[in-house]
């Protein structure tokens, strides 16, 4: 590949790198502070096919925090708005767009394909643990983001193991969803070792009941506080995590 768009990660990685990146297929599921700053990093280091999936819209309360949310994108789907993202930074990359929810019956769309990495990027208890089991069963890689809500400090921020995460109550969720499975430990797990700031009554209580709930799209659920600064901070730190695991586990020389 000589496409000057990328001529930087050639003389930091090498044209064999490049040249993976480019045949490489990556899934985005959720497409909100976290997965839009995976999806912009993706793009932007070549990535030849982006599979990105968001039930959802934009809303004003998304502008302080997620990539897409802008004025003039309001009621637009965020999965349409990231492939036009795409598109405009890498037009050659094969950028699919799937409005669906993530449940039992879409994963064959979601994760069909034999994707090389899953980047999962969802803050809901059920969906998510539904689409690592489905992802593990099916032995794809994933880069999974756990709770990057209620925290300040950058410097927190850790890719590890979801056995090793003590500092986050969705970790401990999705961990309980997975324990029958041996291999949730392969899930590389984008996290923060410092504790949520105020886990509130409210907030708590919704990720108790997210466990029992009947999928409903679009249902409204209680909102946590967040800064623009952390969530992006996670999404290119599992970017990140994403390009070493496509390029055999570490960064090779040029």
């Amino acid at each position: 590949m000589t496409d000057p768009r990328f001529s930087r990660i050639r003389l930091l990685l090498g044209a064999a790198a490049l040249e993976r990146l480019r045949r490489s297929f990556v899934v985005v599921a959720g497409l909100g502070a976290v997965g839009s700053y995976a999806v912009e990093a993706l793009a932007r280091a070549g990535i030849g096919r982006l599979r990105l999936v968001d039930f959802d819209e934009i809303h004003e309360s998304n502008i302080n925090r997620q990539l897409y949310a802008l004025e003039s994108t309001l009621g637009r789907p965020k999965c349409e708005e990231a492939r036009r993202r795409v598109l405009d930074i890498h037009p050659a990359c094969q950028a699919e767009a799937l409005r669906l929810f993530i449940e039992p019956a879409s994963m064959d769309q979601t994760l069909g394909g034999a994707p090389d990495v899953l980047v999962d990027a969802i803050d809901s208890l059920s969906p998510k643990a539904s689409l690592l089991r489905s992802a593990l069963e099916r032995n794809i890689q994933v880069v999974s983001s756990m709770g990057a809500a209620l925290r300040t400090d950058p410097t927190s921020v850790r890719v590890g193991r979801l056995s090793e995460i003590r500092t986050c109550p969705l970790a401990s969720r999705v961990r309980e969803r997975l324990r029958p499975l041996a291999s949730s430990d392969k899930l590389h797990c984008i996290y923060s070792l410092e504790p949520c700031r105020d886990l509130t009554t409210k907030a708590s209580s919704r990720m108790e009941a997210d466990a029992h709930y009947e999928l409903r799209k679009g249902r409204k659920r209680a909102a946590l506080g967040s800064l623009p600064t952390l969530t992006g901070i996670f999404g290119l730190t599992a970017a990140n995590e994403t390009l070493r695991l496509l390029l055999g586990g570490e960064f090779p020389l040029p």
